[in-house]
């Protein structure tokens, strides 16, 4: 059985899995996802796999109000005050948003109008060590691995079968392609967008806002704001 369990720094933090329930603080309210994309549909999965009910979600697509998506109902939009005043309160709430300016708006609203963080959503077969910490808002996929001594920030996207090495520091809002390896010591900032099936060697720096293309094999530091791709992998001229 996988050990799915987090370092809690603040008892605010809310974490799922199989494991999760006898040593942290579970979630006895239901949750709201913002979304009804891949991503929303994948975190109503595992919430539902860890008996968190789905209370309904949010979309701004307004053909799918009042419909449902894999038998959960559409509510509204993500700007309805009528659903939002229900999230602190009544119920949680899950960004399933990949675009980064539309997930940052979306978390802005919940932190500065409701004062609550977003909720992770981690799959019951990720592998999350105990020396490991991680923010809020994150999803996290089956298969993902979080090592011992990592620190992932807040609004993060890991995909299946991503791995986070040993020390290896996260930033925020930072996505992770399916089977991407995150070798140890690796330092990711804020904002950067990793591929599917990305290799980053110990100890490589990788710059805020950073782009690297799936399959590339990354050697080197990459700057801030800079897209690479290949193997080795190399900028990419705009």
């Amino acid at each position: 059985m996988a050990v799915a369990s987090i370092k809690l720094e603040k008892s605010k933090y809310l974490y799922f899995g199989i494991n999760f329930v006898a040593l942290f603080k579970t979630m006895e309210n239901p949750v709201i996802i913002f979304g009804t994309n891949y991503l929303g549909r994948a975190a109503k999965e595992i919430f539902e796999s860890n008996g968190v009910v789905v209370y309904g979600f949010l979309d701004d697509d307004k053909r799918l109000h009042s419909t449902e998506v894999d038998e959960v109902v559409v509510l509204g939009s993500m700007d309805d005050d009528g659903f939002l005043k229900l999230i602190g309160k009544k119920c949680e709430a899950f960004v399933a948003v990949d675009d980064n300016n539309f997930r940052k708006n979306v978390v802005g609203v919940l932190q500065e109008v409701r004062h609550v963080q977003p909720v992770n959503a981690i799959h019951s077969n990720a592998r999350v060590s105990l020396k490991a910490v991680i923010g809020h808002g994150n999803f996290i996929d089956i298969g993902a691995t979080i090592a011992t001594g990592a620190r992932i920030g807040s609004h993060g996207i890991y995909q299946a079968n991503s791995y986070i090495g040993v020390s290896t520091s996260v930033g925020d809002f930072v996505q992770i392609g399916a089977g991407s390896l995150i070798n140890s010591g690796v330092t990711i900032a804020d904002e950067v967008f990793i591929g599917s099936g990305v290799t980053v060697i110990s100890g490589v720096a990788i710059g805020k806002g950073a782009r690297i293309g799936a399959g590339s094999v990354v050697i080197g530091p990459v700057k801030a704001g800079e897209t690479v791709f290949g193997n080795p992998a190399q900028s990419v001229k705009k």
